[in-house]
Formats: C-alpha cells, structure tokens, sequence
C-alpha cells in the first residue's frame, strides 16, 4: 500500500492542485458556475478511484456530491464527510500568490482551500483508491462531499434526511480539524457551535453633513460600537443576561487533561506577531479557544471608506457576528438571548435589526469507543506515537445532525496545523499532512474492522 502511494506520489499532489484551481466560493453567488464545475471534479475523482457509484445532487442551494464501494454487506460502513466549498479569498492584496492559483514552497501548498477543506477530503479519496488498488479495503465506503459548510450547511439536514436510508452508515469519518505538530499527532474529540448574526443599525432616512447636524443626531456608527463594546465585561465576560446559564465547568481533572497538551506560549504570540494574549479571565489560552463561548465581531462597516476625507454622518453602520458555543447551548437559544438584548441596549435614537445567517450545536464525542479506538491505533502506527485527545474551538455544524439522523458518531481525525492560516489570506497546507492523511485512513479501516468484528 505505501508503495503504491508512493508511485502514485506526484499524481496525487496534481490532481488536488488541479481542484484548488477551481474559486469554489459558497457565499458568493458570482462564483455559482464554479461551484458546479468544483462538485463535477469531485464525482469524476471519486469515479475514478474506483467506487461503484459517484453522484451529484442537487439541492436547494449548492449540490453535493456522493459516491459510494460496497464490497461486502456484512462489514462495517463508514461515511466520510468533507465540503468542496470555500470561504471567500477576500481580500485579495494580502496574499502574497493568487489564492486560486496554487503554488508550492517550503513544503506547503498555498491557495484557498488547501487545508479547509480541499486538501483533506481529497486525502480520503487518493486512500480509497490506494485500497481499491491494493484489495485492502475492510469497509464499506460511503462518501458524501457536500458544497455549502462555510454558510451553514442550510441544505445538508434535508439532504440527510431525505436520503438516510442511502447514507445508513456504522461511522461517520472526518477531516476538517488539526493536530497539534507533525510530531505529536492528536484527535479532536468536540467542536463548539455556533450562532452568527448581521446587525443593522439606522439612524437618520439619509447621510448627513458631519458639521451641521452631528453633535444634534445620532451617528450609527458610534452607536453600532458602543453596543458591541457593552456585550463584555473588563473581565471578557459575556454580558448578555442568560448567556451562561447552560454552561458547565469542567472539573479539575477535565481542565489538568486540557492544557497538558503541548503549548508553548511564547511561541504562540511569536507567530501571531502579538505582544500578549487576550481573553476571559480565569482561564488558559487552550481552554478560552475550546472549552469556553465567545463571541466576536467578523466584519463591521458604514459611512465613508474611501480615498481622502468626506465629513459625512452616515444613515446606518452593519456589522457581522458570531458566538462560538458550549456543550447544552443550543444555536436557537443563544440567538434569541442576542436578539433581545442587542435589541433592549440600542437607543431610542436609532433603529436596530438582528439578521440570523447560520448556527449549528456543539459536539462531543466519547473516546472509549470503537471508532475513536481505531482512530488513536491507525494515527500511532503512522505516526509513531500514542495521539492526544483534544477539543477543537471551530464548528462543524453538521455534526450534531448526523448523529441525531444517522444514529451514529462522528470521528474528527484531521491532520491540519494552527499554521495553516484557515479563513486568512495565504492559507496553506503541508505535504507531509497531506501524504500522512493517505497514509493513515487506511489504517482507520483496517482497525476499525478488526475492532467492530
């Protein structure tokens, strides 16, 4: 199997360097013909490696594309779960190459969606092939590819549901998260969830001129961040009423577990080209960015942002934000206590608007399991060493769905790096992640099988 992998070595990197070309942009409707062409190359790719099927769906928004090698009913079924969309490469200036035209250098591939999540699904495809190749496929293959995580998944769960017969699956195997070093492999065994909203706040019907009327009328802009700045504490604590009424504290040995993961401080601020961290107080960097809710500000704009001056009070500002959440909070909960307190705190001089756009629930899964055994015994042969369980900050959000359609777990065996630049311009992803992603999911189904036996 290695040597296949290895005579198969340059083809591989092409073929993925030929997807990443394709400017799959989900929440940008300009880029529709390519998120098409991008789910065409997945099915033709997943044809390829030999699977008895590989279609493409369509749904309400972007399609998705499934494919499925059945080569024994009796054994165990895994679905692998991954997404061809990407986010947008805005802006474009900071990149130091076209994030649509890939390019290799100190042994990383550099473009959008080179790790989130081109990179990583297409691991698992080349791994299919590799076990096709080699008649050492154990399990049942499902592959369900989809083209809308980066705005929510809105279309998945009708999908899941309309098609879970289809997708009937003892496991549910993804790609999507990081390890903390290429020599100290981990698996991330929770996501948090997520509720992001768009804000509008209107003040006069039009923008007035800043030296007649300001002083005497509300500008929006003002308004808009003296709101945000009120929703923490000086001890970045969330401020709106029944935020935490559903999260639970880990105990001591849950919190000792936590931040004996590998962390070098120093090392972390180096990179971030920071001079001191941030943050709710009475808790470590690796617990603020796992274990606890947040909630930040994506993007906020009004007014003028031209070239040179205009002395303008601008009609109304916006702004973009999420609240990444906890075990027990629910998406549905925490927007409807964000809605009514953004909405209690505005002025009488202004008008406020709350404009959900996605959520999706925290996850957690057990590590006693058969699917994370399997996980934790395929990353040491590959790696060498024992991986560490982890909690992952981003979301996912239709992982708590599978389990609740699906009736199975998720295991989140992902082999990105904090480097990688997820969501920033010059994003990037290492070859030897890639490659070590190839050669390990095999080994997933070659113990998984032996386990589930």
């Amino acid at each position: 199997m290695q040597q296949y992998i290895e005579n198969n070595r340059d083809r591989f990197l092409n073929e993925l360097l030929d997807l990443l070309r394709i400017p799959s942009v989900s929440a940008d409707s300009k880029f529709k013909n390519d998120m098409l062409k991008a789910a065409e190359f997945v099915r033709d790719s997943i044809q390829k490696a030999g699977a008895d099927k590989a279609e493409i769906y369509e749904t309400a928004g972007h399609p998705v594309v499934y494919g499925e090698k059945i080569i024994d009913p009796k054994l165990p079924t895994v679905l692998i779960y991954g997404h061809y969309d990407v986010q947008p490469a805005d802006p474009y200036e900071l990149w130091n190459s076209p994030p649509f035209e890939p390019v290799i250098k100190n042994e990383r591939i550099f473009a959008r969606g080179a790790c989130d999540d081109k990179g990583q699904f297409y691991m698992h495809i080349k791994a299919l092939e590799t076990m096709i190749a080699t008649d050492t496929l154990a399990c049942n293959v499902k592959i369900m590819i989809e083209g809308e995580e980066e705005i929510g998944s809105s279309n998945l769960g009708t999908f899941v549901k309309e098609y879970r017969e289809m997708l009937k699956c003892d496991t549910i195997l993804i790609s999507d998260t990081s390890i903390i070093a290429n020599d100290v492999p981990s698996i991330e065994t929770g996501l948090r969830g997520l509720t992001y909203v768009e804000v509008e706040i209107v003040g006069a019907n039009r923008d007035l001129h800043s030296g007649v009327y300001g002083g005497g009328v509300a500008n929006p802009i003002n308004v808009l961040c003296e709101m945000i700045a009120s929703l923490k504490d000086e001890n970045g604590h969330i401020t709106i009423p029944g935020f935490y009424e559903k999260v639970g504290e880990l105990t001591t040995e849950q919190r000792d577990a936590l931040n004996a993961a590998p962390f070098d401080l120093e090392e972390y601020k180096k990179d971030l080209q920071i001079n001191d961290i941030q943050g709710e107080a009475g808790y470590s960097t690796i617990e603020r960015t796992s274990v606890r809710p947040t909630l930040d500000v994506n993007g906020i704009w009004g007014g003028y942002i031209g070239e040179g001056a205009k002395t303008v009070l601008p009609s109304k500002a916006n702004a973009k934000i999420s609240m990444r959440l906890v075990p027990h909070q629910t998406d549905d909960e925490i927007l409807e206590l964000f809605t009514k307190h953004f909405e209690s705190i505005a002025p009488a001089s202004v008008k406020v608007k709350v404009m959900p756009h996605h959520g999706g629930l925290p996850y957690v899964t057990p590590t006693d399991s058969v699917e994370y055994k399997a996980a934790e015994l395929a990353m040491e042969e590959s790696f060498g060493k024992k991986p560490i369980p982890t909690r992952g900050g981003g979301s996912i959000p239709i992982v708590a769905l599978f389990e609740q359609e699906l009736g199975c777990k998720s295991i989140l065996m992902g082999f990105g790096l904090d480097i990688d630049a997820l969501h920033s311009p010059n994003e990037s992803y290492g070859l030897f992640n890639y490659y070590k992603g190839i050669e390990t999911i095999p080994l997933f189904f070659k113990h998984y099988a032996e386990l589930k036996q």
